[in-house]
């Protein structure tokens, strides 16, 4: 439908905010990385010090990389977790918002 991208069955996407202790910031983007499942690691400015993406196959999984391979890694003092819905890109977005504007 429309805008909506699909992902592999049972593909389940997840952002990741983290909390970290300040010291530990830069050397964590390479450590999560280079955790299995996570896609993506930005450090952000806000309430979160970092996010990770995270795409996985099952929900199990996801709970995995993030309670046992994210929040073991030394100087993450918090996370949340946030789970995809659906996809949307700029494209899809403008493209929805075009339809009937003839």
């Amino acid at each position: 439908m429309g805008g909506r991208r699909h992902y592999p069955s049972g593909m389940v996407t997840g952002f990741v905010l983290i909390n970290a202790e300040p010291s530990r910031v830069a050397d964590l983007l390479s450590e999560l990385a280079d955790i299995d499942g996570v896609a993506e690691v930005y450090s952000v400015a806000g309430e979160a010090d970092l996010v990770a993406v995270v795409r996985v196959r099952q929900q199990e999984q996801l709970a995995d990389v993030v309670t046992r391979r994210i929040f073991s890694l030394p100087g993450i003092t918090n996370t949340r977790t946030l789970i995809a819905f659906q996809a949307y890109s700029r494209h899809d977005l403008e493209a929805i918002w075009d339809l009937g504007a003839s």
